[in-house]
């Protein structure tokens, strides 16, 4: 996104008087995450020719901010940000409001990792000032904000002390992995914005993610296949909405129908198509079951037909071997993971992820690779 660093000079931050912090506009250097600029509200994931054109529950979850962070380098000690949440339900009954409504700082270590440092929690909305770290020690580091998984914002500010120095970092430029699918992908039931999945993998590959879930409406819209094949220049194309299809037949209706739409745009970028993880009622209920092996294999069967068309780019992945044999202590509710569960997924996906984008895995010969 455009940015205008010469508005970020530490002078001309703003200082509130009350409790001698400098603060600093998130808005004046941009965010990443974003598929498209021209957005109804800055912090939106849609663009803003979507309303109207995408079912209305999308068009409403596209308000919230899931996947979207910034970066700055600071040598401050303490890190504060203060936020207007859209919405004042600050929590759900399933997921905390660390990961519905706060904000979540990661800085890079020695190693060239990302590293948790805190949380910013919210105790009332819509506007919220929180510490999201303090008593760091000495140092000038880079550091990441993830924005709220299950609520919007209006307004972002990080703040530190005004001797501080303060360095904003634009968003990267390198091609994203996108993520499309639902209430999982979107984030539910995290604990915090950075433990959803395609944060994790966004993290240990090093690379942009737009995290496009949609909570109980993945359902492979045509329109939004439309939107999603628009966004510039994309690494990778992550299809993950199995589990909103309420029947097999909306699954063989839509899935073809994304990819070709997709491919008319995109010829070569590849595609992965993942099916849904276990979900506990598989254990007890057969038809839960037969449905998830019938639209396993529907998928697989689906991305076969392309290969043997010639498209050597599409690629499936068995989801119900992600979250391990004891899947059933993965989730908050028999579906939605709990971050053990978001990080079994992404330990899973990530040597895929990594044989399709060819990049090394880490420890491994130069010469190994994942498929």
């Amino acid at each position: 996104m455009a940015s205008d660093l010469s508005k970020l000079d530490p002078e001309m931050a703003g200082r509130d008087a009350d409790d001698g912090i400098a603060w600093y506009n998130v808005q004046d250097w941009g965010v990443e995450g974003k598929g498209w600029e021209e957005t109804e509200a800055y912090y939106d994931r849609l663009p803003a020719k979507a309303k109207g054109v995408v079912r209305d529950p999308v068009w409403n979850l596209s308000r919230h901010s899931a996947g979207i962070c910034f970066h700055f380098e600071t040598d401050a000690t303490e890190i504060s940000a203060r936020w207007v949440l859209r919405s004042s339900n600050l929590a759900m009954p399933h997921m905390p409001a660390t990961g519905v409504s706060g904000l979540d700082l990661y800085t890079r270590g020695d190693d060239g990792r990302w590293h948790w440092v805190g949380v910013g929690r919210p105790e009332s909305g819509p506007k919220v000032q929180a510490k999201l770290a303090s008593g760091l020690k000495p140092g000038y580091r880079a550091y990441r904000v993830y924005l709220p998984l299950y609520n919007g914002v209006t307004s972002v500010e990080v703040g530190v002390d005004p001797k501080a120095r303060f360095q904003p970092v634009p968003p990267r430029t390198e091609r994203p992995i996108v993520f499309y699918g639902t209430s999982i992908v979107h984030g539910g039931c995290a604990s915090r914005p950075g433990m959803c999945h395609p944060a994790i993998l966004g993290r240990r590959l090093d690379r942009p993610v737009l995290n496009l879930g949609f909570s109980g409406n993945g359902k492979g819209d045509p329109e939004l296949a439309k939107l999603i094949a628009q966004i510039p220049n994309p690494r990778l194309l992550v299809l993950d909405y199995e589990p909103n299809c309420v029947s097999t037949e909306l699954l063989r209706e839509t899935l073809p129908q994304f990819i070709r739409i997709y491919r008319e745009a995109h010829p070569l970028v590849p595609i992965l198509v993942v099916s849904r993880i276990p979900f506990s009622h598989d254990l007890v209920h057969q038809d839960v079951l037969q449905a998830r092996k019938e639209r396993g294999e529907f998928q697989r069967q689906t991305v076969q037909v392309f290969r043997s068309r010639g498209d050597a780019n599409i690629f499936f992945y068995d989801g119900s071997t992600l979250l391990g044999d004891d899947f059933d202590e993965c989730t908050v509710d028999g579906i939605h993971p709990t971050d053990l569960g978001f990080l079994r997924i992404a330990n899973g996906l990530e040597p895929v992820l990594r044989g399709i984008l060819g990049a090394p895995i880490p420890g491994a010969p130069r010469s190994a690779r994942s498929s």
